[in-house]
């Protein structure tokens, strides 16, 4: 079997006039999903995907990966990325470059459970587990308004319509609302709106006031008042306080029994990693901003994070997850993989979950879930009782919708043997 051609697709934003009139806060997804398509002599087609600056990153496929890919068997996983690691890292590898590989290298894995006839997760090594627990991360779009809910003082019936469904854990990120954002100095605190949604971007906050650490902490409350322990919770910081305001926070937190507090510093000083984790009781999890095993070697082997979080789509692929989940496990640290991204990394992602002994949580969005993840592939995901679980489909087991790149804005570039041949 061999590689003959590599499509990559993407989507252009509508105005944000436009979008905010059929979508009210939600945020565009599909403008910032890149999918990748592998197609073989046999027939077969793999399929991945990353996510962020997907122009960037379709360029980088076809300009740098593709001649290295055209014509070689699919199922060497191993080698070829290697050769485009080593290949791009030659320059420097994190960023577009490792967002490249990784959809590159989960199409490939699909490809090869395809060949095999077998779901993704046995050519991994067969499962550790029938299922894998979900949390929830509360963004809203389409019927789901999980976002606006805990931001305006309904975080406790959010958390019981999600216990309704199963689900026994969650997580908000009640403090963002306080940082500096991306406006500038003159405007330091106003919200900025990407792809029709407030960003959480922003720059690293110093201080947070008396009043603004207690109305973050209420979100919390809230939702013990409503449900008590009978849902976890966990809060994602997006790397915007600096360790001594991230301590404060964690602090203030650790009466309510926190399932993790997630990048409440930014992951890249291992050594203020370690100051905060040995600050507060709550267990840190980290981080899925780092891209490679060797980004995470310190994380794991100084002892910076109890929960151990990869991104599948950003880090490397299913390729590269399984070294840092691999490693992780080797100092008995639990894994839970990164996923607000889209439905065929969250595919990906479930077979690892469900291969990896030391998995412990899966990320979803029900918004999602239920919302565009469906307008772009094929199969709905099988979610019961707060649990994901996975059929024995060969391969990934979805494929992407028939009619995709005929939808307005999309955004298609192919690279084949006869292209190649031109370089």
């Amino acid at each position: 079997m061999k590689i003959t051609k590599i499509e990559t697709l993407w989507f252009d934003p509508m105005s944000s006039d436009e979008w905010e009139a059929g979508q009210g806060t939600s945020r565009q997804a599909l403008p910032n999903n890149l999918w990748v398509q592998i197609y073989t002599d046999e027939g077969l087609v793999g399929l991945g995907e990353t996510y962020y600056s997907p122009r960037a990153v379709s360029a980088l496929i076809h300009d740098a990966y593709a001649p290295m890919l055209i014509g070689r068997d699919p199922r060497d996983t191993d080698n070829l990325w290697g050769n485009l690691f080593s290949f791009v890292n030659f320059c420097g590898h994190a960023g577009a470059e490792m967002r490249a590989i990784s959809a590159i290298d989960v199409a490939l894995w699909d490809l090869v459970g395809q060949s095999m006839g077998e779901p993704l997760y046995n050519v991994l090594g067969g499962r550790n587990r029938a299922s894998i627990p979900i949390y929830n991360t509360c963004v809203g779009y389409g019927k789901h308004d999980d976002l606006e809910a805990w931001l305006h003082g309904r975080a406790g019936e959010l958390a019981e319509s999600l216990l309704a469904q199963g689900v026994r854990a969650m997580k908000v990120w009640p403090f963002d609302q306080f940082g500096p954002t991306l406006a500038g100095p003159d405007r330091p605190g106003e919200p900025v709106k990407l792809w029709g949604a407030e960003s959480a971007a922003g720059l690293l906050g110093h201080a947070i006031s008396n009043d603004d650490l207690r109305a973050g902490v209420k979100v919390v409350e809230d939702i013990r008042h409503a449900v008590g322990d009978r849902m976890s919770i966990a809060i994602e910081g997006h790397a915007r306080w600096d360790t001594t305001t991230a301590t404060r926070i964690a602090r203030a937190l650790e009466p309510l029994d926190i399932m993790w507090l997630e990048e409440i510093i930014p992951p890249d000083n291992i050594d203020a990693c370690l100051r905060l984790k040995q600050a507060t009781s709550i267990p840190i999890c980290q981080s899925e901003r780092l891209l490679s095993r060797f980004a995470f070697r310190d994380l794991i082997e100084r002892g910076a994070a109890d929960i151990v979080m990869p991104d599948l789509s950003w880090c490397g692929g299913i390729t590269e997850t399984r070294r840092i989940c691999s490693h992780a496990d080797t100092h008995y640290l639990p894994v839970t993989l990164h996923d607000t991204i889209g439905p065929v990394s969250l595919w990906a992602s479930t077979h690892m979950m469900l291969h990896l002994p030391n998995a412990a949580i899966m990320e979803t969005v029900r918004a999602y879930l239920e919302g565009w993840y469906l307008d772009v592939v094929t199969e709905r995901i099988p979610v019961s009782a707060g649990n994901l679980s996975l059929e024995a489909r060969p391969g990934l087991g979805t494929a992407l919708q028939p009619d995709l790149a005929k939808r307005p804005g999309a955004r298609m570039e192919m690279t084949d043997e006869a292209r190649v041949k031109h370089w």
